[in-house]
C-alpha cells in the first residue's frame, strides 16, 4: 500500500474527497478541516493500493494539488485492514506491476545531480578496476561493479528519451561524460604516480589475463548482456526491487572498462585503449536502448490498464 498525504486548498476538498471515494484502489480515507498551515488548507489523507497510486496522483495534479498544495507519497511497510485488502483486490493490475511515473521521475532526476558522492563512489569504482587490471583479479572487478554508481544516470537518459526530456538527457549525458573522464584522468594519475614513486608496480599488464580480460575485448555477447542488464535494471527501479540492481551491477562491465581504459592509457597499451571504450560504448548503449524499450512497455501497459478505470497517466 502507498500512502498519500494531501493538502487541499480552500473550496477543492469535496471534489477532492469525492474523486478518492469513487476510485477502488483507495481506502482509510481522513479528512482534517483547516490542519494545514503552510500552504493553508485542509489535510486529506488516504492510503491506496500500489496498482492505483499512478492514477490517483494524476486525478490530485489535475486538480490542482500539486500547484496550489502539496501530494506527498510513503511507502507503506505493514497495513493491517480488510479495507486496505479489500482495495488491492478493487485495483485493477498487480502491485508489483504497477508504475509510479512521478516517483520514477524525481528519483532519476536527483541521479543527474552531479554530487561529489557520485563523482567519489565512480572514482573509487574506477580505482578498483584498475587494480583488477594490474592483478586479474575478477573478485576486485566485482567489487567494482557493484560500487559503480552510473546505472542511474543513463537509466534517466532512456527516461529522457521516451518522453522527451531533452534537459534531463542532456544533464544525465553530461554527468557520464564528466563521471568516466574524471575517474580515468584519476586512476591514470594514480597508476603514473604509484609508479614513480615505487608504491606499486605497472611497468606491463600481464601478458594473460584469462580471468579478466574480456573488459577491454567487446563482443556480441557484451552487447546482449547490456540489453538484458538495462531491462532488468529498469524493472527493478519501476517495481522497487532495488536489490535486483545489485545483479544488474554485477552484469555489465562499463566501470571495469574505464579502469582498464585508464591504466593502459598510463603503460601506452593502445590495443587495450580502444577495446576498453568501445566496451564502455556498447554496454552504455545497450543498457540505454534495453531501458528506452522497457519504459515504453510499461507506459503502454498503465496506460491500457487504467483505461478500465477511465483513468488515465501521462508518465512524462
Amino acid at each position: 500500500m502507498i500512502h498519500l498525504r494531501s493538502i487541499v486548498p480552500d473550496g477543492r476538498t469535496g471534489e477532492v474527497v469525492a474523486g478518492l471515494t469513487d476510485n477502488p484502489g483507495v481506502t482509510n480515507l481522513v479528512v482534517l478541516p483547516g490542519a494545514a498551515k503552510d500552504p493553508a488548507g485542509d489535510l486529506v489523507l488516504c492510503d491506496v493500493a500500489r496498482e492505483a497510486a499512478d492514477g490517483v496522483i494524476e486525478d490530485l495534479k489535475r486538480l490542482g494539488l500539486g500547484a496550489d498544495g502539496s501530494i506527498s507519497m510513503d511507502q507503506v511497510e505493514l497495513t493491517i485492514s480488510e479495507s486496505a485488502e479489500e482495495a488491492r483486490r478493487r485495483a485493477p493490475g498487480h502491485g508489483d506491476d504497477a508504475v509510479i511515473w512521478d516517483h520514477l521521475h524525481r528519483g532519476l532526476s536527483e541521479s543527474t545531480r552531479p554530487t561529489w558522492t557520485f563523482f567519489a563512489f565512480l572514482i573509487l569504482a574506477t580505482q578498483l578496476a584498475g587494480i583488477a587490471a594490474l592483478l586479474d583479479s575478477p573478485i576486485l572487478i566485482v567489487g567494482a561493479m557493484v560500487l559503480g554508481p552510473e546505472f542511474g544516470p543513463i537509466a534517466a537518459i532512456s527516461s529522457g528519451l521516451l518522453f522527451r526530456r531533452w534537459t534531463e538527457v542532456g544533464r544525465a549525458a553530461g554527468i557520464l561524460v564528466v563521471g568516466f573522464a574524471a575517474a580515468v584522468a584519476v586512476t591514470f594519475a594514480c597508476a603514473w604516480a604509484g609508479d614513480l614513486l615505487g608504491i606499486v608496480d605497472v611497468s606491463e599488464l600481464p601478458k594473460e589475463r584469462p580471468l579478466t580480460g574480456f573488459v577491454y575485448s567487446p563482443d556480441r555477447w557484451s552487447f546482449i548482456v547490456a540489453v538484458l542488464a538495462g531491462a532488468a535494471g529498469v524493472l527493478s527501479l519501476t517495481s522497487d526491487k532495488s536489490s535486483s540492481l545489485v545483479g544488474v551491477f554485477i552484469s555489465v562491465t562499463t566501470v571495469p572498462a574505464a579502469g582498464n581504459l585508464a591504466v593502459a592509457l598510463a603503460l601506452g597499451h593502445e590495443s587495450e585503449i580502444r577495446g576498453s571504450v568501445l566496451q564502455l560504448l556498447v554496454n552504455i548503449l545497450g543498457m540505454i536502448i534495453a531501458g528506452t524499450a522497457t519504459l515504453l512497455v510499461q507506459w503502454c501497459g498503465t496506460r491500457l490498464l487504467l483505461k478500465r478505470t477511465g483513468r488515465r497517466s501521462h508518465g512524462g
